[in-house]
C-alpha cells in the first residue's frame, strides 16, 4: 500500500474528503517525525511504538578493499508492534 492508497482508506473508514485525509495523514506523521527529532518517543496504545535509538560506532570491512573501516555513530528510528497489532498480522 502507498500514501496514495492509505489516503484513500482513511477517507472512506474516517468519512473524510481525500483533502482532509491527506491534511490529517501529513499531520500525523509530521507531529511523529518531531517527536522522534524531540527525543521523545510514541505510543499508540494497540498499535505500537516509535522510539529513536543510538546506535554506537563500529568498525566493519570495507569489501572491495578488505580494510578495516570505522562506521560512525548514529541515530535511528524504530517501530515496535503493539500486542493487538502482532496479533492481528500473526492470525
Amino acid at each position: 500500500m502507498n500514501k496514495t492508497e492509505l489516503i484513500e482508506k482513511i477517507a472512506a473508514g474516517a468519512g473524510l474528503t481525500k483533502v482532509d485525509a491527506k491534511k490529517a495523514l501529513d499531520a500525523t506523521v509530521v507531529a511523529i517525525k518531531d517527536a522522534l527529532v524531540a527525543g521523545d518517543k510514541v505510543a499508540l496504545v494497540g498499535f505500537g511504538t516509535f522510539a529513536v535509538n543510538q546506535k554506537p560506532a563500529r568498525e566493519g570491512v570495507n569489501p572491495a578493499t578488505k580494510q578495516k573501516i570505522t562506521i560512525a555513530a548514529k541515530k535511528v528510528a524504530k517501530f515496535k508492534a503493539g500486542a493487538e497489532l502482532a496479533e492481528a498480522v500473526n492470525k
